[in-house]
């Protein structure tokens, strides 16, 4: 994984694992706004010649973590983050449900955004 470098493309919406300069993995998410601020991952992808090589864990990872430095909750949407949060308590803070709620009302409200 240290060939791995994973970045930001905020105004994408995108969180990327990049190798070899190409994008092998990211995680598509939105900035919740309304009733708090959070961020709120919706589908996490990885490459198929890229399975099995920690990518989408590193990914959610780093979710978190930027979560943690910016002071804001994680609503996970995508069942993969959802599935790593529960495996890593320690790491992902629980999110109230109703966050949660508000998070799926908003992609709902959104149809074409993901």
């Amino acid at each position: 994984m240290s060939d791995i470098e994973i970045r930001d493309d905020r105004a994408a919406g995108r969180l990327e694992a990049v190798a070899g300069g190409q994008v092998v993995g990211h995680i598509e998410y939105f900035v919740l706004e309304s009733p708090e601020r959070a961020l709120v991952p919706v589908h996490t992808i990885v490459e198929p010649a890229h399975e099995g090589k920690g990518i989408a864990g590193s990914l959610a990872r780093e979710l978190y973590a930027a979560a943690a430095r910016e002071a804001v909750p994680v609503a996970p949407l995508c069942p993969y983050v959802t599935n790593w949060a529960e495996r890593h308590p320690d790491e992902a803070p629980a999110v109230d449900p109703e966050l949660r709620r508000v998070a799926k009302e908003w992609l709902v409200a959104h149809p074409g955004r993901f």
